[in-house]
Parts: C-alpha cells; sequence; structure tokens
C-alpha cells in the first residue's frame, strides 16, 4: 500500500531530475525466458508479455519526447534456439507488424517504423508484413521506431564495406571520399538513424551484445544496466536511465564551462 503511494510521487521526482532528452535510446530487451521460468510460465507467454511491455515502454518514451527508439528485438545469434520457441516468436513478431497498419497510435502520433536487420534470414511471410508496416509508416517524421530484428553489429558493419566495395567497384564511389559518414549512410537502407545517446539492458546482465557498435559504442552513448526482466520493466527504470544519460550531459558540461 505504501509503495503503490510513494511510487507516482518517485516518478515524478525523477522526471523533474531530467533536464536533457537523450534524442535516440536503443533497448536491450533482455530476460523474458527467464521472468517466464520464475513465474511458472510458458516461455510463449514471457515473450509475450516482453512484446506488451514495448508497447508500453513506447508509449512512455513518446510522452517523454524521446524521437528515435532502437529495440534489439532478436539478433543473428537467436536462430539457435528451438524450432518451436522461433515458430512462436516469428508468429508473434508477424502479429505485431500487422497491428501497426491499423494501430491508433502510430498514425496520430506518426511514428514511422521500420527493421534493421539481415531480412535474408526471416521467413517470407513475416518479411512481407514487415515491409506492409514499413510502407505503412514511410512519410512519418515525428518518431521514428527501429525494430533490430535478425540484427549482429559486426554483421551489420559487414554488410555495409559490402555495399562501399560494391560502390567502388562499379565506379560510383571513389574511395578516397570514404569517410565515417559514408559508412554511417551504408548501415541501414531505410530511414538516417542518428548516434545512440543511451543504451538500456534489462535483465540483470551488464554487456551490449554487439548492438549498434557504431552508433553506440563509436559515440559514446550512456549505458544503463538494470535488474527487471523486461516484462516487469517499469516507467521508473525508464526514467532512472534517463538519469544517467542526463548526469552524463550535465558533466559535459561543466567541463566545457572549465576549459
Amino acid at each position: 500500500m505504501l509503495r503503490s503511494r510513494l511510487e507516482p510521487l518517485y516518478e515524478r521526482f525523477l522526471q523533474w531530475q531530467v533536464k536533457h532528452i537523450p534524442r535516440h535510446v536503443a533497448v536491450i530487451q533482455d530476460g523474458n525466458r527467464r521472468f517466464a521460468r520464475e513465474q511458472g510460465l510458458d516461455t510463449a507467454l514471457g515473450h509475450r508479455l516482453g512484446a506488451d511491455a514495448t508497447e508500453q515502454v513506447l508509449d512512455w518514451a513518446c510522452e517523454l519526447g524521446v524521437r528515435h527508439i532502437t529495440l534489439y528485438t532478436f539478433s543473428t545469434e537467436n536462430f539457435r534456439r528451438n524450432k518451436d520457441e522461433l515458430a512462436s516468436l516469428f508468429a508473434l513478431f508477424q502479429e505485431k507488424f500487422l497491428a501497426i497498419l491499423t494501430d491508433e497510435r502510430v498514425h496520430k502520433n506518426h511514428i514511422r517504423v521500420q527493421m534493421i536487420g539481415d531480412r535474408s534470414l526471416l521467413p517470407d511471410d513475416l518479411l512481407e508484413t514487415i515491409e506492409a508496416a514499413e510502407k505503412a509508416t514511410l512519410h512519418y517524421t515525428n518518431y521514428y521506431l527501429n525494430i533490430a530484428l535478425a540484427y549482429g553489429g559486426r554483421n551489420e558493419i559487414v554488410h555495409a564495406a559490402r555495399l562501399i566495395l560494391g560502390e567502388v567497384k562499379h565506379g560510383t564511389l571513389d574511395p578516397g571520399t570514404i569517410s565515417t559518414t559514408t559508412v554511417e549512410s551504408h548501415l541501414n537502407r531505410g530511414a538516417p538513424i542518428p548516434p545512440v545517446d543511451l543504451i538500456i539492458r534489462t535483465g540483470n546482465d551488464c554487456r551490449t551484445s554487439n548492438f549498434l557498435p557504431w552508433l553506440a559504442n563509436g559515440h559514446e552513448s550512456a549505458v544503463y544496466f538494470c535488474a527487471p526482466y523486461w516484462p516487469a520493466f517499469r516507467r521508473i527504470d525508464l526514467l532512472r536511465a534517463m538519469r544517467v544519460y542526463d548526469q552524463r550531459m550535465l558533466l559535459k558540461e561543466r567541463a566545457g564551462r572549465r576549459s
């Protein structure tokens, strides 16, 4: 009872503390299976509860003014999971991408949705649904939601290198002009993704797991590791993560004034 009264006050206090809003937040949604196991639930239900948490967190992020969100939903390493779990996950992904077509929040808030990752690894029916969701939100520019599916950071850089080499080979790109901007422009074929300001990882595992190495590690993004499994992630946890980013920005501002 006391906790339920104090949490809203604490939320408001945290929000008051955060003066700098990160432009781009990347989230490693970890712990669906462990949450399900500890609750005595089926793994598929754990993933579904995680998907529900995702929708809630996206609402919070929009309310707080975060314009770009990238979700680490399924890695290239996740293909090692058993066939039943993969089938359940792909069905859930397809359901959620299909829902985007008619989701009032997406169209009211003008949220552009796109997938990043290796499309060649996904089933055809899932890929068709993803592309339909991308097409339906193609011209939105208020918010950007990047879903990392079949994603691996090193794999992403390898693909970018192949594209760049192909352009050099065909004479459309001068190798002497290749820069960090060139690489970034080849990392993703959809809407440009800005550098990551803040990475959040749930599930009490302190590593970034090959997630957006160029846009996050290369730009020294703030990182927040927290204990709750993804289905149990709260608005308080999001605000605590944003406070870490805010503190980093304050330190940079102070350092700038001293120099």
